[in-house]
């Protein structure tokens, strides 16, 4: 998938030193909703097992990491994964980072409409969604502008690094 100057793509074990960078730039920002991703990604040797661990669960099909890839400078500007995969429905919960210095440039906005879109034609989808805490404005705005609706908020649904439960908002988008 392509769009503007950036590629779309599945991530492979050949980008473990730059996704290793990607989050290590951005762990302060990534830590309190995406405790998983920072809580085994600690040391360079963490991140190769994490990344086997779901490279496996991409075979297994249960799991699909892509990575954004800024094509002028080969840097991983963004990560959008595919989780929570329920095939009898068939329906994904859907996640998205961008990398600090990309953020605030209308790239999320594209690449998750694009990544929508591939979703629903690739894996036949007939659900995707997310969930957000309602705080967190930037992932609230690019999911409305990616025709997902607000479904309801389920309470007290996530732990945060710091150990707080807190609720999340439910969007979600059918095709």
């Amino acid at each position: 998938m392509t769009f503007d100057n950036f590629i779309i793509r599945l991530l492979t074990i050949d980008d473990l030193d730059a996704y290793f960078h990607l989050v290590e730039q951005n762990r302060e920002r990534l830590e309190d909703f995406f405790t998983g991703t920072v809580s085994k990604t600690k040391t360079f040797e963490d991140t190769r097992k994490f990344m086997k661990d779901i490279l496996q669960r991409t075979k297994d099909k249960t799991y699909f990491p892509y990575i954004i890839i800024d094509d002028s400078n080969k840097r991983i500007a963004g990560f959008l994964d595919l989780k929570n995969i329920d095939w009898n429905i068939p329906k994904s919960e859907m996640g998205l980072y961008i990398d600090k210095d990309y953020a605030n440039q209308g790239i999320s906005t594209k690449a998750f409409r694009l990544f929508c879109d591939f979703c629903f034609a690739e894996y036949k989808f007939q659900k995707l969604f997310l969930r957000t805490h309602h705080n967190n404005a930037f992932a609230r705005r690019v999911a409305e502008k990616c025709g997902f609706e607000i479904e309801g908020t389920l309470r007290r649904d996530y732990k945060t690094t710091s150990g707080e439960i807190v609720d999340l908002i439910y969007y979600g988008r059918i095709n």
